[in-house]
């Protein structure tokens, strides 16, 4: 059975980002996190922002442009 929740450091393993980047992207509400003891993201909302953000440059998170 696959994993329903996700806390920060799981994420950014398979985002291979590091932490600071998945914060970043929860705080400009790009990524939905929710707080259940620590900051959790839930399995579709990663296959959602994986859908939304295809093909897109997210280096500058103020400024989402098209590859």
């Amino acid at each position: 059975m696959e994993d329903l929740l996700y806390t920060v450091p799981e994420v950014a393993k398979l985002l291979k980002v590091d932490n600071h980047k998945v914060y970043e992207l929860i705080d400009k509400k790009i990524l939905l996190g929710l707080k259940l003891g620590r900051l959790k993201v839930t399995r579709e909302e990663i296959l959602k922002f994986l859908r939304t953000y295809a093909g897109k440059d997210l280096s500058d998170l103020d400024n989402i442009k098209d590859i």
